[in-house]
């Protein structure tokens, strides 16, 4: 078994520090995949642009001998957010009346995958948020499914879904409270 060198994390709110940090390690975990519209390297570049403009954005990158290994990122989102109007049915008001925060992506590198990478960004990411819920969107055929039960054995449940785009497939939208 080969191991892989420790991780060190780092949260940032400055999308112009790690732009192309994430860039890169979202192209190598999305290989098999950006030839699909909704994948390509600049349909990310697109989405990563609006939501580093967007309130409360925040990300937590891991680093190993000073590379890039995996991130998360997420930011601030408000009643009646296009979030929560693409969500069905009509998530409830428990959720939607106060802010929330939505982990928008996370990936990390496949030599670092089952490590704890992702969860140890994950907590980080929300271990600075002051809302009370968090939400997630997930494929459900990712990983044969292997994704969408990770995060339910982290406290998410789903509560719908959502297409944020005609390229995107159907996601499962999935809430759990922040702490």
């Amino acid at each position: 078994m080969t191991t892989v060198p420790a991780t060190e994390l780092r949260t940032f709110t400055d999308l112009d520090l790690i732009r192309g940090h994430l860039i890169d390690v979202y192209a190598e975990i999305r290989a098999p995949l950006l030839h699909l519209p909704n994948y390509a390297v600049t349909a990310f570049g697109e989405r990563l642009d609006r939501h580093g403009a967007e309130p409360g954005f925040t990300a937590v990158l891991a680093y190993a001998d000073g590379h890039p290994v995996g991130y998360a990122y997420g930011n601030r989102i408000e009643h009646g957010d296009r979030y929560w109007q693409r969500t069905a049915p009509e998530p409830a008001e428990e959720y939607t009346s106060h802010p929330a925060v939505a982990l928008k992506e996370i990936g990390v590198r496949e030599a670092w995958r089952k490590t704890g990478t992702a969860r140890r960004m994950h907590d980080a990411f929300l271990a600075a948020r002051e809302e009370p819920h968090v939400t997630l969107m997930v494929n459900p055929a990712a990983g044969d499914g292997k994704v969408h039960r990770l995060y339910q054995s982290w406290g998410y449940q789903d509560i719908g879904q959502s297409q944020p785009s005609p390229a995107s497939p159907v996601l499962t939208v999935m809430l759990r409270a922040a702490r």
